[in-house]
């Protein structure tokens, strides 16, 4: 009898018969042997499917990028971006050890397998169950500042992350480009601010830096979903994460949330050594800004934020932003006020 393929209790449909292949790959990687492969699936973003396996040698992730992403709106990305994933994951670990997973084997089709973490939650949920952490959100900042500072004007970097299709798809279209084109007010500035970040090249970015893609693990953040990874600005990276908590502490009503942003961006900016930090710091903000807004109006809304008053304060909060525009410290340091 020819082994059998499972995906227990997912609430989504898969491809079986990619299942099947997947199974055929972990096989031929040498990560599981001739019986039953049970892929699980995991709870995961718009833009990949993503099952733990249980091997040998204890439990893994396999990850394999969709080509239409799981939103309303059409929006099409390149499975080739599976590959930067395991690129920048492979890069980050050279820095420190302790803030990636392993990358165990890539597979065909751009897919890979890694170490699965035990014991390790995701960060949204711990913010959702109200164990807000600041000194943990400063640890997040302090890493990715570490990954940054060491890519910072890198050659070899620069030439191994020319992913700008991928971002551009990813990122600056969906997000910037996409709002601008429905918000005539703030075009003018969405329309320079993706000039300007498609141009920009000074490190290493992971592109979707967020709670959700944060584990809290044993020894500080371990970082996951680098599929956006691009050598560009990383004013990026720090605006995407500072967006996610502002906006959580709103939906949330807990200043914490502020406090960890606030923490965040301070120990961030205690690693800077690449640029002059008040200068990122303002191209950090209008990203913020542009950011909030995009999760109202671009193509991927926030999902949990559905009250009709909360996105509106968002809204006008962002736009406002975005016209008068303020660092990054400063615009989180206010966000509280619109809300307390």
């Amino acid at each position: 009898m020819p082994p059998t393929l499972s995906a227990p209790g997912s609430g989504r449909s898969f491809d079986v018969t990619a299942g099947a292949n997947i199974a055929d790959d972990l096989r031929a990687a040498g990560l599981v042997g001739e019986g039953d492969v049970v892929l699980v699936p995991l709870a995961g973003g718009v833009s990949c499917d993503v099952w733990k396996v249980e091997t040998p040698d204890g439990p893994i992730v396999v990850k394999r990028p969709l080509a239409q992403l799981r939103v309303d709106a059409e929006w099409h990305a390149p499975v080739e971006r599976g590959q930067s994933e395991v690129r920048w994951l492979r890069r980050a670990r050279a820095v420190n050890t302790s803030i990636v997973p392993e990358v165990l084997a890539e597979l065909p089709g751009y897919g890979f397998a890694m170490r699965f973490l035990p014991g390790a939650p995701v960060w949204k949920d711990e913010l959702i169950a109200g164990r807000v952490d600041a000194a943990f959100a400063g640890a997040v900042g302090s890493s990715l500042a570490a990954v940054h500072s060491a890519t910072a004007n890198n050659a070899v970097d620069r030439d191994a992350f020319a992913t700008d299709a991928m971002f551009r798809a990813l990122r600056i279209d969906p997000f910037l480009l996409y709002v601008a084109q429905k918000d005539a007010e703030v075009a003018s500035a969405l329309y320079a601010l993706a000039d300007d970040l498609a141009s920009r090249k000074l490190a290493l970015v992971h592109g979707d830096v967020s709670p959700k893609n944060t584990l809290v693990g044993a020894d500080g953040p371990v970082f996951l979903d680098a599929e956006c990874a691009v050598y560009g600005d990383p004013a990026f990276d720090l605006a995407f994460c500072s967006t996610h908590l502002l906006l959580k502490a709103l939906w949330l009503g807990d200043a914490r949330l502020t406090e960890a942003a606030t923490a965040l961006v301070a120990a961030y900016r205690a690693g800077v050594d690449w640029e002059d930090a008040d200068e990122m710091f303002h191209r950090a903000g209008k990203l913020t800004a542009a950011l909030l807004l995009a999760r109202v109006e671009g193509k991927s809304p926030a999902p949990y934020l559905t009250d009709l008053e909360q996105r509106r304060i968002v809204r006008d909060q962002a736009r406002a932003r975005l016209l008068a525009p303020q660092p990054v410290d400063t615009l989180v340091a206010r966000w509280k006020r619109t809300f307390a």
